[in-house]
């Protein structure tokens, strides 16, 4: 989760240009004095963006939560250390009906992720304590969230 998205997305990028390079070279070059081919009709213009839901900002505090919270109870050894990097994949497989909205939530995981990541080495005792203070505040967001919004 903390890489993998960009990393699929260069993985794609790389694939699919190799593809067209491969593509190319399969081509026979055309004959000479050969007509040009008609110029590519013009792609049409993707479709904007639907507005966010209310719920926005209150969800992607809950991703950046949950980046933080992957990190720390990753680093204290907690037994449910794995299951916050399943709960945010559940989150972009419910909420992220948009490659942007995608990408949103999966950077505020990862800024979360990546704020304590350079911050701690070892679980100390205010590690402990931020992790306390995401649960609780993870909590509320989740219930606020489906008690305003359903869900």
């Amino acid at each position: 989760m903390r890489r993998a998205l960009p990393a699929v997305a260069a993985a794609l990028a790389f694939a699919m240009a190799g593809a067209a390079m491969a593509q190319q070279s399969r081509t026979s070059p055309p004959a000479r004095n050969a007509p040009a081919p008609p110029p590519a009709a013009a792609a049409p213009s993707p479709q904007p963006e639907p507005p966010p839901p209310p719920y926005e900002k209150e969800l992607l505090r809950l991703a950046e939560i949950m980046g933080s919270l992957a990190f720390l109870r990753s680093l204290c050894n907690a037994p449910d250390a794995l299951e916050w990097e399943r709960r945010m994949q559940a989150l972009l497989d419910a909420e992220g009906t948009t490659p942007a909205r995608k990408e949103r939530l999966a950077g505020a995981y990862n800024r979360g992720f990546r704020g304590f990541s350079l911050t701690y080495r070892i679980c100390t005792p205010s590690a402990v304590e931020a992790t306390t203070r995401y649960l609780q505040e993870g909590e509320v967001l989740s219930r606020n969230i489906a008690g305003r919004f359903g869900g």
